[in-house]
C-alpha cells in the first residue's frame, strides 16, 4: 500500500442492505476518493450499539450483506481495507482515552446528537453511549491518523469534534494526531419514493439489489406532483420524486425534461418509466457483481479478515503511541 497517500476513514452502520440513497449519499464519492487517498472503510457494528442495544442478533449478517454491497458498488479492498470495527479492538481504548478529554456540556451541545434522540424519541432516556458516540467516531477516525473524513452536513459537527479531540490529546500529551479535514458529499441526500428521507423503516426506498420489475414498480409509485390530474396540466418538477432523482441519474437531459413538464408535454407516467429503466440501467453492473458475491460468502468473509488484519496493525501502531506519549503502559 502507498502510505504517501493522505488517508481517510468512512464508515456505515450495519442495517441490512443498502439503498439508493447510501449509494448516492456516501458510497459514489468512496469509490471516487479511494482513487487519491489511501482509504479505510468500516463496518460500524458498535455504533448500532448507541440507539438499539438490545438487537444485535442480525448484526453480523447484515454486516456481510453492506460488504456485499460495498464490493458490488465498486469499492476495492486491494486498495481500501474493508473491515469490521468490533474486530479491531483498539477503537474501543481509543475511546476511552478520548471520553477522558471532553465534558458532558460539549457533547450535549452536538446538533446532531440532539436531533436524532428526538427522531428516535430517545430524549428522556438516552444512554450514555448515545451521547458519547461522536467520541467513538474521532476515535474511529483517528486511530487511522485519518487526514479527512467524507460525510454529509449533518455529520459535520462530529467531524468538529474530532478535530477538538485530537486538539486536546495532543496539548495534554504530546503531538500524535492530525486534525482531519470535513469532505463534504456532492450530492447528499436523495429522497425516498414518498418523498421524505429514505429510509428502510419509512419503507420507501430503491435498494442497490432491487431486481429491474422491483425498480419498476417502486419508481411507478413514487410521489409526483398531486396538482396535476392530466398529462396536459402544467407540473410543477421542483416537488417531484422522479424530477429529483432525474437531477442525479441524467443530468445531460434536466433542463428539457423540466421545460416539458412545466407545459404539460411530459406525463409523470411516462416520466417514471423513463426514470425507471435510466435506474435499472444505473444498477445493472451493481446488481449483476451482487449476484456473484452473495453466491459466494466465504470470498467476502476472506476480505473480511485481510481487511481487519490490515486496519488492526494501523490501530495497534497509534495505541502504542498514543501509551507512549501518555507514559502508561
Amino acid at each position: 500500500m502507498n502510505h504517501k497517500k493522505k488517508r481517510i476513514l468512512s464508515g456505515m452502520r450495519p442495517t441490512g442492505r443498502l439503498h439508493l440513497g447510501n449509494y448516492v449519499g456516501a458510497l459514489e464519492n468512496w469509490i471516487e476518493l479511494q482513487k487519491t487517498y489511501h482509504s479505510f472503510h468500516m463496518v460500524a457494528d458498535w455504533h448500532m450499539l448507541t440507539t438499539a442495544p438490545e438487537t444485535t442478533k442480525e448484526i453480523r449478517e447484515n454486516s456481510i450483506e453492506v460488504v456485499i454491497d460495498w464490493l458490488s458498488a465498486g469499492l476495492d479492498p486491494e486498495k481500501s481495507p474493508l473491515f469490521v470495527q468490533s474486530h479491531v479492538r483498539e477503537h474501543a481504548e481509543l475511546y476511552l482515552v478520548f471520553s477522558m478529554l471532553i465534558t458532558v456540556a460539549r457533547l450535549q451541545r452536538n446538533p446532531t446528537v440532539k436531533e436524532q434522540a428526538r427522531d428516535l424519541g430517545l430524549e428522556a432516556n438516552m444512554s450514555f453511549g448515545h451521547l458519547g458516540y461522536p467520541v467513538l467516531q474521532a476515535a474511529d477516525i483517528l486511530i487511522y491518523k485519518a487526514d479527512a473524513v467524507p460525510v454529509g452536513e449533518d455529520q459535520a459537527p462530529h467531524v468538529e469534534i474530532c478535530r477538538e479531540l485530537a486538539r486536546r490529546f495532543n496539548y495534554v500529551y504530546r503531538e500524535v494526531f492530525p486534525e482531519p479535514e470535513t469532505i463534504l458529499t456532492k450530492f447528499a441526500r436523495l429522497p425516498g419514493l414518498d418523498n421524505k428521507k429514505m429510509s428502510k423503516s419509512m419503507d420507501n426506498c430503491i435498494f442497490l439489489s432491487d431486481s429491474p420489475e422491483a425498480i419498476q414498480k417502486k419508481v411507478m409509485q413514487a410521489y409526483t406532483d398531486p396538482t396535476r390530474v392530466r398529462k396536459t396540466d402544467p407540473g410543477h418538477p421542483e416537488g417531484c420524486v422522479v424530477f429529483a432523482y432525474h437531477q442525479k441519474f441524467d443530468p445531460d437531459t434536466l433542463a428539457q425534461v423540466k421545460r416539458d413538464c412545466k407545459a404539460g408535454k411530459l406525463g409523470c407516467v411516462e416520466h417514471k418509466r423513463q426514470m425507471a429503466q435510466r435506474l435499472i440501467d444505473e444498477l445493472a453492473q451493481i446488481r449483476e457483481r451482487r449476484i456473484y458475491y452473495e453466491n459466494h460468502r466465504d470470498e467476502v468473509k476472506t476480505i473480511i479478515a485481510h481487511g481487519d488484519s490490515q486496519a488492526k496493525k494501523v490501530a495497534q501502531e497509534t495505541m502504542t503511541e498514543v501509551m507512549e506519549a501518555m507514559q502508561m503502559g
